[in-house]
């Protein structure tokens, strides 16, 4: 098997290992149009990287940890609506990242690649940064499981419990943003979220605890990327495509299993 092909799936995997109990998170929430703004920024940050002879995932960092922390505060406010704050929001870095792309006359960006993913060119400074980003996520969860899980199930008997539940909201966004970071080199801006949200959304009626929900999706989602890169090979498609199909397959399929219970999360 290739080199690159071994890349591809380890980076892939990494991603998956990341995105599946942040994504539980989303799902119970109900994030997903947080995480769709934060997708948004990632041409933003691209765009930057490039300008300013940075690593474009590294200002793809920076831009999604900033507009995380913007994203809290404007959550304060109450003269605008939250969902309409973050299609504003959302368009508005996109839209910023288009402008800057347009004035990089002499620079071509590949901007296919970063709308759909590639993959396949995953490299070992990527590869270091995608397993050290789940190293860290996994660390930081297992750290404040019970207090994200308590903000999940109700942030105001959270709060009385002694919760920060400012500081813990803002620790999942920058958790969210950090999986959208790495997992944009694997699917692409315009599909990332759906490698957080699809493999959670499955595993939710296969389980009875959140515990098992979040060993679940992180399963489906390593799943699906084994599946939808083997799936690419031999049906020449693309590979990020082909991830998120298989992550839909699975989706699909979960809806024909009798639900088993409830997790301690829905009630």
């Amino acid at each position: 098997m290739e080199d690159f092909f071994l890349r591809a799936l380890g980076g892939g995997i990494g991603a998956a290992l990341a995105a599946g109990p942040v994504g539980c998170f989303v799902v119970w929430r109900r994030m997903a149009y947080f995480g769709t703004a934060l997708a948004h920024a990632v041409l933003l940050g691209i765009a930057l990287g490039f300008l300013l002879d940075i690593e474009p995932i590294l200002a793809v960092f920076a831009i999604c940890f900033l507009l995380a922390g913007c994203l809290v505060l404007l959550e304060r406010q109450r003269y605008t609506s939250v969902d309409a704050l973050l299609g504003v929001l959302a368009h508005a870095v996109f839209a910023a990242g288009l402008v800057v792309v347009a004035f990089m006359e002499r620079m071509r960006v590949d901007l296919i690649g970063y709308l759909f993913g590639d993959i396949l060119s995953v490299g070992a400074f990527d590869l270091a940064l995608i397993f050290g980003t789940a190293a860290v996520v996994t660390a930081v969860l297992s750290w404040q499981w019970r207090n994200l899980l308590a903000i999940a199930v109700n942030q105001d008997l959270a709060a009385v419990e002694g919760v920060p539940v400012e500081r813990i909201r803002l620790l999942l966004l920058f958790l969210l943003a950090a999986v959208i970071a790495v997992g944009m080199k694997i699917v692409g801006m315009l599909l990332v979220v759906a490698l957080v949200i699809i493999p959670a959304a499955a595993a939710r009626r296969m389980v009875t605890t959140p515990e098992q929900m979040a060993v679940a999706a992180t399963a489906i989602g390593v799943v699906s990327v084994i599946v939808g890169l083997f799936v690419s090979l031999e049906w020449d498609i693309p590979a990020g495509p082909g991830i998120v199909l298989a992550a839909s397959t699975a989706f699909a399929g979960s809806l024909l299993i009798p639900v088993r219970g409830r997790s301690r999360r829905d009630g």
